[in-house]
């Protein structure tokens, strides 16, 4: 048996884990019990999701393309990209959920053959507190705070906005939901080349299909204020924290609730009231700062909400992400709901 075929095994038995609800499976192809622990602890979860929303998994399937191998005394380090996809089904009506995920799988040889003995995604949906994509984040809430000791200096010259961050603060627009979720069904995959793109993109997304559905910016040219992008110019980054930092857009909403004109949203109580082009704000840790967030682009057949998302990049997935990597027991969610008028 080869390396590859180790790794198409194992790739094999984690898509039939899930359809089982148990990674028993994966014991046969991976040596690291605490790996095939710490996958049973995640597909359990994803089982109990489904069972919360009376759903049956009808079928999986997940596309393997290998991205790059090398050797080391040990084994093979083999890079992959898994394009997966679960059908399910509740009552009479049929679903699909995507994602992509990238993997680093170590393969051993063991006794004359391979086995897989541990994998890690390279890609996580926690964004790193204090950083994004090797900016630094002020440690205080940038929107008001008190502890604000100095503010940011504008430093982008007017001349260089684009067309959409200089409409007037005073004129009234409609959000265009359905437009926001067209962008976000297009560019869920691969990343917009119009756009920088974030080592944890989750925000940079949520804000380009806020943007697409004509939500305007509001311009500030500070770092910490506002909520705008404008791109690069000689290499120094141009746009906001609040547009591609979590917790920062989370903030940015927070702060809106008094604003009568441009972008802003209301928090509502149930995920129901959640309508296609609103977002959900997720704190894993429970301790008030948000490292991930999602945009609504339609509901399952019990009105529940459906996101799609970048970091991992996701279609069509169940707004609680119970089967994600950074979950916790401590998770916490914030329903944003849009302005229609801004």
């Amino acid at each position: 048996m080869s390396w590859k075929t180790a790794l198409y095994n194992y790739i094999h038995a984690k898509n039939q884990a899930e359809l089982e609800g148990s990674a028993a499976l994966l014991d046969a192809y991976v040596s690291d019990h605490d790996f095939v622990r710490k996958q049973d602890l995640r597909i359990r979860r994803l089982r109990d999701s489904f069972l919360e929303r009376d759903a049956r998994l009808l079928r999986g399937e997940t596309k393997l393309r290998l991205q790059g191998a090398k050797e080391s005394p040990w084994g093979i380090v083999a890079d992959v990209r898994l394009h997966r996809f679960l059908d399910y089904r509740i009552g009479s009506a049929e679903g699909r959920e995507e994602r992509i995920e990238t993997e680093r799988v170590r393969i051993e040889r063991r006794d004359g053959g391979w086995l897989v003995h541990n994998a890690e995604a390279l890609q996580g949906e926690r964004g790193r507190s204090g950083r994004a994509d090797g900016i630094q984040i002020p440690v205080y809430d940038p929107f008001g705070s008190p502890q604000r000791t100095a503010p940011s200096v504008p430093y982008i010259h007017p001349s260089i906005r684009n067309s959409r961050a200089q409409e007037s603060a005073t004129r009234k627009t409609i959000y265009n939901r359905p437009r926001a979720v067209q962008y976000a069904e297009t560019w869920w995959q691969t990343p917009n080349p119009r756009y920088e793109y974030f080592e944890v993109d989750c925000t940079n997304f949520v804000s380009q299909c806020l943007f697409a559905g004509g939500a305007p910016m509001d311009y500030t040219g500070k770092r910490d204020s506002g909520w705008w992008y404008a791109g690069k110019n000689g290499g120094q980054e141009q746009w906001s924290y609040s547009w591609a930092v979590a917790n920062s857009l989370h903030a940015f909403f927070v702060h809106s609730a008094h604003k009568t004109h441009g972008l802003r949203g209301t928090e509502v109580e149930d995920p129901r009231e959640l309508q296609p082009g609103d977002t959900i704000s997720y704190d894993w840790d429970g301790d008030g700062r948000f490292q991930h967030n999602t945009f609504v682009i339609g509901k399952d057949a019990n009105g529940m909400p459906l996101v799609n998302a970048h970091t991992f990049n996701s279609r069509n997935r169940y707004w609680a992400y119970k089967d994600s990597p950074a979950w916790t027991e401590r998770t916490k969610y914030v329903f944003i709901h849009v302005a229609d008028e801004m």
